[in-house]
């Protein structure tokens, strides 16, 4: 069993909190991302688990077992770093069977790892090659095999992707999930990037300023972020926030947006907005939840006179003003606009997020 267990970590680098009592329950054979952007403690993490580096407070756990002064070697964990670092004079095998040769493995229980694992990641026809004969994504499957052939209670993973191009991306982000679809071992991976975090996490840790914002399924934090924080930085393009004022109005709660947009609070979320009545709040709306797509249920109507339009090809991003706010839509690609047009949105009021302004909570 490889429970990672961290309870109340800290890490201060010459007085300043870098990583702030995080608390983080990993199970075992689970797919947990840590996401955030540059800065927020994530790698810092990471090394700590590895024992790269040292913690300041607080306890790291694996398999059970308190591992704060154990060193890297003896906490059976691999890690894929950014970069490659594969040795340029040895071949893909000898590159994938040193760290085995170091620990003096038996040669044949060698070899079965090496021929496993390069089977596993299709590497079995380039063996015998240099790092220098292969592409980049062929270069970071090698150092996934490496990791891989010590078969540890733990893989490790930072920004691995990061410096492949974007098709290669794709290709290696879908070859980790199938790797751990078939390994089961329970998995750490750090990354700025949302949409990897998404689809390849079984749970994702959003992290900020050194502070754990929420953890939860890609599904739970793009339909209910807590913060707007999570909010904003889960999805793409990210949410609109636009300053609204919450009213009671003919028996019902009404958004009184800038130049003179109102949209209907759903009947289903007047109990939970009814103590903000005559608030300053902020609305929070994903550009997929405001479209040209009419819908009978729940949806209401803006007029929006569109500045810039951005065709994607399965959809089209537009971009108008409310008041002084830059608002992102998306509509149908096979809908006529061009900028200065003015079409009819609508926006689905059962998708909306109010945050409070101040303490940044969605309530």
């Amino acid at each position: 069993m490889a429970q990672v267990s961290l309870r109340k970590v800290v890490k201060n680098y010459e007085g300043t909190p870098v990583v702030r009592a995080v608390d983080l329950e990993i199970a075992d054979e689970e797919f947990v991302v840590l996401v955030g952007p540059s800065g927020c403690g994530k790698s810092t993490t990471l090394r700590m688990i590895a024992g790269l580096e040292d913690i300041t407070d607080g306890e790291i756990w694996i398999g059970g077992k308190l591992i704060n002064d154990v060193p890297p070697r003896d906490r059976d964990i691999a890690m894929v770093f950014q970069s490659y670092a594969l040795y340029p004079h040895m071949s893909v095998e000898d590159n994938m069977s040193f760290g085995l040769k170091l620990r003096g493995m038996e040669r044949d229980e060698i070899r079965t790892r090496v021929d496993r694992s390069s089977r596993t990641l299709g590497l079995d026809t380039l063996l015998k090659r240099l790092p220098k004969a292969l592409s980049g994504g062929q270069r970071q499957r090698v150092a996934m095999g490496r990791a891989i052939v010590r078969e540890p209670e733990v893989f490790l993973f930072d920004e691995p992707l990061s410096n492949l191009d974007a098709a290669l991306r794709v290709q290696v982000r879908t070859e980790i999930k199938k790797l751990h679809q078939a390994l089961r071992t329970t998995t750490v991976y750090v990354t700025h990037d949302q949409v990897e975090a998404m689809t390849l996490a079984d749970r994702v840790v959003v992290m900020n300023g050194g502070n754990i914002e929420q953890v939860g399924t890609p599904q739970e934090l793009y339909h209910s972020p807590k913060t707007r924080f999570v909010a904003g930085f889960i999805g793409s393009p990210g949410m609109n926030f636009i300053p609204v004022h919450l009213v009671g109005k003919h028996g019902q709660l009404v958004l009184q947006l800038p130049d003179g947009v109102e949209l209907a609070v759903p009947q289903a979320r007047t109990e939970r907005y009814l103590p903000y009545s005559g608030q300053e709040l902020t609305l929070g709306l994903r550009p997929e939840h405001l479209t040209d797509r009419a819908d009978r249920n729940g949806h209401a109507r803006v007029d929006a006179t569109i500045e810039v339009v951005e065709p994607m090809g399965l959809d089209t991003l537009v971009y108008f003003n409310i008041g002084d706010t830059l608002v992102c839509a998306r509509i149908d690609p096979e809908t006529s606009v061009s900028p200065g047009d003015t079409i009819a949105l609508h926006a689905d009021t059962n998708r909306i997020h109010l945050i409070e302004p101040a303490s940044g909570r969605v309530i």
